[in-house]
């Protein structure tokens, strides 16, 4: 199994004091169910796990009263368990074709018996009906695919070596040339196999990069399949929307621009539709900020936004054919550098920082701009051999230099200081 980071959080959750039932909310394929039924079967004495979609009967236990004890004893009856106070956890997986389930959470928390985890599909999560839904009794918590440091404990990379890099990040100091061009490699692998599961492990498991593309186009068959099941009337807008995400980071500018779907598209017909894909975990919005200054949500537009895949190489599967040779070999700016923005976007998002760039009339755009410690950071993203070159950046540190924190430059070259900017390798994206 490969090593996830949510794992340590579950045993937080475990030993904390005051413990809630823990929803974990995710796209599909990230390793939801996987990394709670390893947590469960290693740390509880009985592990309970009951899936609402592959048995549907399970859904009785919770047709008619929701006391504790009423649902544990249908449940039993049905064949689950042992139930031993104290000694186990009962995971509910796609709870969101159970409802009632989510409802009678409350209670049986308040029971007070047996641990709880939830888990299920983020658009069905969202979107079914609750009759009430379990407010002071539910601890929320998100995931997501690997990220580039699961990525390479997976690829066999040390944590003396990790613990290296995080070194030369604090110190900013350079690396060795060597363990940096060994680190890039990683990241060029990760750039076109991305952090779906199921991607990694094909990947790893095989030299055949094919396995790992049919991997990839199977993932992205399930998640349209999730548009038409869950996006009802919005389906085909939603579907629409989806399929264009590649195009639109393939522009120099990378903005969303709702015109290119159809003539006379607009916000009114497809903000919905775009809210389904959000919501849905398969895409992140990265909203425009027109003045540099906080709080963002003062000069935030809406109507203004890049629109990221959750993963890179669902990314480059979806739209860049036949380019894996091309990025393993260094040629990682392809297509106006889609996918190493793509990446450091993602890589925020699963650190839970919120994405926003600046463009104040088409002038001085900034990749990222986001708030560190009280102030504003800048990230620009430079995926080719200039990276030395950023006139917005240079006017946004003459003009606001009180205001930020850290002006940032990450590239596939090793760690630098000069003036006020901050070189660092892609890779380190994941110790922001």
């Amino acid at each position: 199994m490969l090593n996830r980071k949510i794992i340590g959080k579950f045993e937080e959750w475990k030993s904390s004091d005051s413990r809630k039932a823990l929803l974990v909310k995710g796209a599909r394929q990230v390793g939801k169910t996987t990394s709670i039924r390893h947590f469960g079967k290693s740390c509880y004495k009985n592990y309970i796990e009951i899936n609402f979609e592959k048995t549907p009967l399970a859904r009785e236990a919770f047709s008619g009263n929701l006391d504790a004890k009423t649902i544990i004893l249908n449940l039993s009856a049905m064949g689950f368990g042992p139930f031993e106070k104290g000694e186990t956890l009962v995971f509910f997986d796609e709870i969101q074709s159970c409802p009632e389930a989510r409802t009678a959470i409350k209670f049986l928390v308040e029971d007070g018996s047996y641990d709880y985890i939830e888990s299920g599909s983020l658009l069905g999560i969202n979107y079914k009906d609750v009759s009430s839904y379990p407010v002071g009794f539910e601890e929320q918590i998100d995931m997501y695919p690997l990220d580039f440091e699961e990525f390479l404990w997976a690829s066999g990379v040390s944590t003396e070596v990790i613990g290296r890099l995080r070194q030369a990040y604090e110190e900013i100091v350079p690396l060795p040339e060597f363990l940096h061009e060994q680190i890039m490699t990683h990241l060029r692998r990760f750039l076109i196999v991305g952090g779906m599961p199921e991607a990694v492990t094909a990947f790893l498991s095989n030299d055949d990069i094919g396995k790992t593309l049919k991997v990839q186009a199977a993932l992205l068959d399930g998640y349209r399949n999730d548009i038409a099941k869950y996006a009802g009337s919005e389906k085909h807008l939603a579907k629409k929307v989806f399929d264009a995400i590649p195009e639109q980071l393939c522009k120099k500018d990378k903005r969303f621009i709702l015109a290119s779907l159809e003539k006379g598209a607009s916000q009114r017909k497809y903000g919905d539709a775009t809210e389904w894909l959000v919501d849905a975990g398969i895409a992140y919005f990265s909203f425009n900020v027109g003045a540099f200054e906080l709080p963002f949500s003062f000069s935030e537009k809406r109507n203004l936004y890049k629109l990221f895949m959750l993963d890179t190489g669902l990314l480059g599967s979806m739209s860049l054919k036949n380019m894996q040779f091309q990025v393993l070999n260094g040629e990682i700016g392809i297509n106006e550098g889609a996918l190493t923005e793509n990446y450091v976007a993602a890589e925020l998002v699963k650190r839970g920082i919120g994405l926003n760039y600046y463009d104040k009339k088409s002038k001085q755009e900034l990749d990222f701009i986001f708030l560190d410690r009280n102030r504003i950071s800048i990230i620009e993203v430079k995926s080719g051999d200039n990276y030395q070159r950023h006139a917005s950046l240079d006017a946004a540190v003459a003009s606001y230099g009180d205001r930020i924190g850290r002006a940032l430059v990450m590239s596939k070259f090793n760690v630098k200081k000069a003036d006020d900017i901050i070189y660092y390798p892609l890779y380190m994206t994941m110790f922001l």
